[in-house]
């Protein structure tokens, strides 16, 4: 047995070869964290994008099925460099594992279908750092449209906070997406809502820089009377945007994604603030 003296010098030699060290290096981590942090938030106010927006541990794989649906389907993917790409598939692979499908009204939830939904959320928030939506963890499809018990209305499709589900009728959201240049897209629409609605209750960089231009953007037209005037005199966006600040992002979404061209030649500011928002600099964009 071991006199009290000989533990007392054991224990002291334990801390100073490891337990002190250790300490050191888990406070010199977290300092490096919390300036980290700040950098980050610097940068972002200083040039209104991400340090950095794709970095993985690890990279999520796409079956077969899917990946061939994508390269198939998908226009605004094909229009991604190879690097690209690989990170659009693997935020889409993201999205598909770990969002519950369900089908109603008898409706079968194909991969088909998985992917589409899972490539329009990640194209959307492509340019953020965390593409994961908080608020949603789970996809409702219908059929058509269906009928809403909330406000006992028909719905072609809704964001719901408080289920933590996004919900569509694939006719409408198929149709929106088949046609990609009438500006109507049920599917960027309702993710537009669930990305503005997101960014209000979250702290990430991404979100930051979200909220920054989205309120820049209304100061912007707020200090200026000719362009509101002129907004509404184009019919470029349908009235329907005008209904409430969520409303105005999600058409303005609509519009920046799918007539991209006209929308900067009509608007050059707006314009300039939704990509800045969304930190969209990519396929052409």
């Amino acid at each position: 047995m071991l006199l009290q003296t000989e533990q007392e010098i054991l224990e002291r030699q334990l801390i100073s070869k490891y337990l002190i060290p250790i300490g050191i290096v888990i406070i010199v981590l977290f300092i490096l964290y919390r300036l980290f942090k700040i950098l980050q938030v610097l940068y972002a106010s200083r040039f209104s994008k991400p340090l950095f927006t794709h970095l993985y541990v690890k990279r999520n794989i796409l079956n077969e099925t899917q990946q061939a649906i994508l390269k198939k389907e998908y226009e605004f993917y094909n229009k991604l460099k190879d690097s690209q790409q690989l990170h659009f598939e693997h935020r889409v692979a993201v999205f598909i594992n770990e969002n519950k499908f369900i089908g109603k009204q008898e409706l079968v939830v194909t991969d088909h279908m998985k992917v589409i939904v899972a490539a329009t959320a990640t194209m959307l928030t492509f340019g953020f750092k965390k593409h994961r939506l908080d608020l949603i963890d789970t996809v409702i499809i219908y059929p058509k449209v269906y009928y809403s018990s909330i406000n006992e209305a028909y719905h072609k499709g809704e964001t719901n906070p408080k289920m933590k589900a996004i919900v569509f009728s694939w006719e409408d959201f198929n149709h929106g997406y088949k046609i990609g240049n009438d500006n109507l897209n049920l599917g960027i629409h309702e993710f537009g809502h669930a990305i503005h609605l997101n960014a209000k209750t979250s702290k990430d960089i991404s979100s930051h820089i979200f909220n920054k231009g989205f309120n820049e953007l209304i100061t912007y037209l707020q200090s200026n009377e000719n362009v509101r005037k002129n907004l509404l005199a184009s019919k470029y966006f349908r009235t329907y945007a005008f209904t409430n600040h969520f409303e105005f992002f999600a058409v303005l979404l609509e519009n920046f994604i799918e007539t991209p061209n006209e929308f900067r030649s009509q608007f050059p500011e707006l314009y300039r603030y939704m990509r800045q928002m969304l930190n969209f600099k990519f396929a052409g964009y």
